[in-house]
């Protein structure tokens, strides 16, 4: 049997898919699994021991750019998927996704499952729409697509532990590179905790005040220094809005216990890996954070009108969050050092 799942999101998204391909292996543990992922976020899982191969697309669009050639690469990789047979597909995710479940059912596999709204939409080849569920934390809504494959082998989907988690396994030369410029700083493993600065909404972000308040305290109290972390760009960027400007609010109190980082995911993820822990907004750094050793503080806010952390929160055993109400720069402090501390241990 060959089992095709379907995942197009961002790095959080297949992160979080992690423990969900490891439990199709336990249903259907004869089962050959593949991945089809863009070339953004394919890395996130081409290590997992679970898949027999991942498949590889190129985006067509990223941001507001248009990618004409992508589209053309796409046709000998659809031919190629077709070929396969596939007895399943899965569009793996927690909501309804019309551009993936067209891709599935451009497969030809022979089931195909997903969270579909309006089955009509999409014609008899979509042979097993679930209705989008209405709560539930995004991995659960995975894992809930497995039940008509459990169905159909007469084996029971079975109670998934409620502490299962994302795990990840950093690249050797990831981990060096980390070594070497937290060595150029004069910081050690652990010696420090990671602040980052990313949201793509501004009101899940710390204001410039509580990253020097909480650094500070954490200094003075821990004896830690703070590794300062931001997407780069303008905040104008429709497409990747970044944090140069609040990065620099900080930078300009000029705390000596406070160390910018600017750059790219893979070293990103080397320092946050290394860290005692990490405050983070919600993002794919924040569900990175949570595989780590030291864990995360994951920040939300305005849970009515953004993503909630009912669906999104960071999944580990040091894993929490805060949720505010409006905006994390409202947030007390105390209120964030209640569940920081036990991380700072």
């Amino acid at each position: 049997m060959r089992l095709l799942i379907i995942k197009r999101d961002k790095l959080g998204d297949l992160l979080l898919a992690r423990p969900v391909i490891a439990h199709v292996k336990s249903i259907a543990p004869d089962a050959e699994i593949h991945l089809l992922a863009n070339d953004y976020n394919a890395w996130v899982a081409r290590d997992h021991p679970a898949l027999t191969h991942t498949w590889v697309y190129p985006r067509v669009r990223s941001g507001r750019r248009v990618h004409p050639l992508a589209a053309l690469q796409q046709v000998p990789l659809q031919w190629q998927l077709r070929r396969q047979r596939f007895d399943w597909a899965f569009v793996m995710g927690g909501d309804e996704s019309h551009r993936a479940i067209r891709r599935a059912i451009a497969t030809g596999a022979s089931r195909v499952v997903a969270y579909a709204q309006d089955v009509t939409a999409y014609g008899p080849r979509l042979t097993d729409p679930l209705a989008p569920p209405e709560s539930g934390h995004e991995m659960r809504r995975m894992l809930a697509l497995l039940e008509p494959l459990a169905r159909s082998l007469g084996v029971a989907r079975g109670d998934v532990p409620r502490d299962i988690a994302p795990t990840f396994t950093l690249p050797d030369e990831t981990r060096a590179h980390a070594a070497q410029w937290l060595g150029a700083r004069g910081l050690a493993a652990r010696g420090y905790v990671v602040i980052g600065l990313g949201a793509r909404r501004s009101k899940k972000q710390p204001s410039a005040e509580q990253v020097a308040r909480w650094s500070t305290r954490i200094r003075e109290e821990r004896g830690l220094a703070t590794v300062l972390m931001w997407t780069p760009g303008a905040a104008t960027n429709a497409a990747y809005p970044g944090d140069d400007a609040l990065a620099q609010a900080v930078l300009d109190r000029k705390l000596a216990h406070v160390h910018p980082f600017r750059g790219p995911i893979d070293p990103a993820l080397g320092l946050i890996f290394s860290a005692r822990t990490s405050v983070i907004p919600d993002s794919g750094l924040m569900h990175f954070a949570a595989a780590s050793a030291g864990g995360v503080l994951g920040l939300f806010a305005d849970p009515l009108d953004s993503a909630p952390a009912s669906r999104w929160a960071p999944l580990g055993p040091r894993a929490f969050c805060v949720e505010a109400p409006k905006r994390i720069a409202d947030v007390a402090d105390e209120d964030v050092f209640r569940m920081l501390d036990p991380l700072l241990d």
